[in-house]
Order: structure tokens, then C-alpha cells, then sequence
């Protein structure tokens, strides 16, 4: 059956199922337009199939649009899906990321533990180093303190003997030391004595040899020392006795020393810083001044 120009337009642009029905219904009404008889039956049923013919265009109309807003709404859905889809890749994609940064996050904890683990055995093999060494340090400090003990013992023994030998040396030389005063200073000898001298601050020197006595008139001191083997430090010793002596007594102090023996070295450092003070060996009080006293 043919259709006009616009029903033809219309029917194009509705979905092809939908337009198989219209286009039946449609032919279903001319076909009962044809059977009609009679003019009066033909001029009703054309006014009712001119008003079912709007009816049906309308609803047509209305199909074609909805379809329009249907298909508009599928590609909307359509395009959606497909954000969707990408979104969803895209977070596939991240958590696949996130897992492969976790998996290495725990290969690092693993490795961090690995690596602490070690760092604790290392401090304990240190914590145990250092208590073998504060051990070790606890023996040395005391053999230390026995070595100390021994050395202060030595040191003391030493010192005795020093002292002896430098006893035996002034009771070698006292029965001279009158003759050698008078003959080096000029001195004549009142007294004659090994004595401290006693300051008033409640200090004191040992003077191994102390002399006093009278030269033209004027009361003169005379202070010797006795040593084995002088050395810079008794010499420095001696010299910084004189001078604290000299302060205290206030007359004239006159200076000697008296050794077994004395190194070039020691003979030259009395030459040129104490020339003040007389060096004098043992054997030569015998040799020079042995008128006994």
C-alpha cells in the first residue's frame, strides 16, 4: 500500500521493529476503508480514520521523539560506559601500581629487617667487645696501679739510696769543709751542721751542709748539696733553695755542689746559667784541703 511522502519520511527515522508494526496498523485502517459500502459509512469512517490518522500520527510523532530522546539517552549511557570503562581501567591500572609499590614496599620492610637483624648482631658482638675491653682495662689500670706501687717503691728506694750516697758524701767531706771554706771564700767556720732551715710559713730546706761563719767582719752563710751524679733538675733544685735561703737568712749566702761525678753536659749548663755556684768533686777535698778540721 502506498503512504505519502511525510509518513514515508517519518517511518525512516523510527526503529525498524516499531516501524513493521505502524506500517501494519496502518494498512489494517486503509484496508477497512476500501470494504466501506456506502457514502454516509465512507464519510464517517473517514472522519474516524482522519482522527485515528491524527491519533496514530501523533503517537507516531511522539514515538519518533521519545526514540530520539531514547537513542540520545543510550549514546549518553553509551559514553558513560565508556568513561566508566576507562575509569575503571585507569584504577585497574593504579591498584595494579599500588600493588606492585606495596610488593616492593615489603621486599624493603624484609630487607630493612634483614639489615637489622644484622645491625643487632653487630651491636652485640660490639657490646660484647667492649666488655672484654673494660675487662681488659680493669686488669691494665690495676696492673698499673701495681706497677705504680712498685715504681713508688723504687723510686723511694732510689731516693735512700741517693740519699746515702749523698750522706756518705758530706761525712767524707766535713772533716774539710772548714779548710775549704776559708781557702775558696774566706770564710772562717763557726758552725758547722746539716740543718733544716725553717721558713714562717712552716716550710722548709734541707741544707746537707750549712756552714756560718765571719769573713772581714761580716757574718757569711755557706750551703752545700751532695749528689753522686748531679743533673739539671738538682741543680735547679739546689739553686731555687739558695735563693729562698738568701730571702730568709739576709746576710750573704755563698753556694757549692759536690758530686762523684759530673757529665759535660752538666759542667757546662753550671759554667753558663749558676756560675754562682762552686762545683766541686769528692775526691778533691781530700787532695786540696786535708788538714782535718
Amino acid at each position: 500500500m502506498p503512504f505519502s511522502t511525510n509518513v514515508i519520511r517519518l517511518l525512516e527515522d523510527i526503529e525498524p521493529s516499531l516501524r513493521k508494526v505502524l506500517i501494519a496498523i496502518l494498512e489494517e485502517i486503509e484496508r477497512q476503508r476500501e470494504e466501506t459500502v456506502t457514502r454516509k459509512e465512507f464519510l464517517e469512517f473517514a472522519r474516524h480514520t482522519d482522527e485515528n490518522f491524527q491519533k496514530v500520527w501523533k503517537s507516531i510523532h511522539e514515538l519518533a521523539e521519545a526514540q530520539k530522546r531514547t537513542e540520545r539517552r543510550v549514546d549518553e549511557l553509551a559514553e558513560a560506559q565508556k568513561r566508566t570503562e576507562a575509569r575503571v581501567e585507569e584504577l585497574a591500572e593504579a591498584q595494579k601500581k599500588t600493588e606492585q609499590r606495596v610488593d616492593s614496599l615489603a621486599q624493603k620492610v624484609e630487607e630493612l629487617a634483614e639489615a637489622q637483624k644484622k645491625t643487632e648482631q653487630r651491636v652485640d658482638s660490639l657490646a660484647q667487645k667492649v666488655e672484654e675491653l673494660a675487662e681488659a682495662q680493669k686488669k691494665t689500670e690495676e696492673e698499673i696501679r701495681r706497677l705504680a706501687r712498685g715504681l713508688k717503691n723504687t723510686r723511694e728506694m732510689v731516693a735512700g739510696l741517693s740519699d746515702s750516697v749523698g750522706y756518705t758524701l758530706e761525712d767524707r767531706i766535713f772533716p774539710y769543709i772548714r779548710e775549704f771554706v776559708l781557702k775558696e771564700y774566706g770564710v772562717k767556720a763557726k758552725i758547722l751542721d746539716r740543718r733544716n732551715i725553717i721558713y714562717p710559713d712552716g716550710g722548709f730546706d734541707e741544707a746537707n751542709i750549712y756552714v756560718e761563719g765571719r769573713r772581714n767582719g761580716e757574718k757569711v752563710y755557706v750551703i752545700g748539696e751532695c749528689k753522686a751524679r748531679p743533673g739539671k733538675k738538682d741543680i735547679k733544685k739546689f739553686n731555687e733553695a739558695i735563693k729562698r735561703i738568701k730571702a730568709h737568712l739576709g746576710g750573704k749566702v755563698e753556694a757549692f755542689f759536690v758530686g762523684y761525678y759530673y757529665s759535660p753536659e752538666i759542667e757546662k749548663y753550671l759554667r753558663d746559667k749558676h756560675p754562682e755556684i762552686m762545683a766541686m768533686k769528692s775526691f778533691e777535698f781530700e787532695l786540696k784541703y786535708g788538714k782535718k778540721a
